[in-house]
């Protein structure tokens, strides 16, 4: 299993970044995908967690409405389109996938919101 993330970087508030995240080594279309951040100093936190279909996503209740998470099973890639992004959003952001009782992540992203 490898999960690879990309599109993370500097934003000023308010502005948009989307991250993408490419996985392979397993049946993509089989499995739910999740983002999840860490913030500088704290634990861990899950962002949205995306359905096989896409057709339900499941978010913590600090992104409802600014963030929307999607997947292309054709491209094996799950999306997390952050809008409206805060200070408060900078962190590093994984992706992550739960296979056979093991919880796969990938290698983080940096996403920093500052002006």
């Amino acid at each position: 299993v490898q999960l690879v993330e990309s599109g993370g970087g500097l934003v000023q508030p308010g502005g948009s970044l989307r991250l993408s995240c490419a996985a392979s080594g397993f049946t993509f279309s089989s499995y739910a995908m999740s983002w999840y951040r860490q913030p500088p100093g704290k634990g861990r936190e899950l962002v949205a967690r995306i359905s096989i279909t896409g057709g339900m996503t499941n978010y913590a209740d600090s992104v409802k409405g600014r963030f929307t998470g999607s997947r292309d099973n054709a491209k094996n890639t799950v999306y997390l389109q952050m809008n409206s992004l805060k200070p408060e959003d900078t962190a590093v952001y994984y992706c992550s996938t739960y296979i056979s009782a093991k919880t796969y992540w990938g290698q983080g992203i940096q996403v920093t919101v500052s002006s």
